[in-house]
């Protein structure tokens, strides 16, 4: 499986909401520059995120976007479906009816297997632990002074 653009950013988007959570909305271009993001294609990302519940526009002038709930409650696996869908490796793996041979494939035992992998990953990790992540490898090393 290979993730688009949109779910690398989305989730990206997210992490920069989530360094934010509880300070209010956080401006289009501020996303832009601290994620390296075109502001065009973060109005594009915010609509799958908003769709799905996770953030909400504020109007105004000190308006943008921000998380609906607290980064420690959105999961990897929230976000990655809200951008790209299903996260299904083959079209059988969801819907048996798409493959005659559903029943005897060997080979779609293994792709349900790797569906679930990517599902449990996805689930074992929120948005606070990425986005603490995200912080600890920013973060300059002290280094060694006498």
């Amino acid at each position: 499986m290979k993730m688009s653009t949109k779910g690398r950013y989305g989730l990206r988007v997210m992490i920069e909401l989530a360094l934010n959570y509880g300070q209010g909305p956080v401006l289009v271009d501020a996303i832009a520059i601290n994620q390296g993001l075109s502001g065009k294609y973060i109005h594009v990302l915010v609509g799958g995120l908003k769709s799905a519940g996770l953030i909400k526009a504020v109007r105004g002038p000190n308006g943008g976007y921000e998380l609906t709930r607290d980064p420690a409650t959105i999961t990897a696996l929230e976000i990655i479906q809200a951008m790209e869908g299903d996260l299904a490796p083959i079209p059988c793996v969801q819907n048996t009816s798409w493959c005659a041979r559903n029943d005897s494939c060997a080979s779609r035992e293994l792709w349900c297997e790797v569906a679930e992998a990517i599902t449990r990953v996805l689930a074992g990790r929120t948005l606070a632990e990425l986005t603490r992540r995200h912080q600890e490898q920013k973060s300059p090393d002290p280094g060694f002074c006498i």
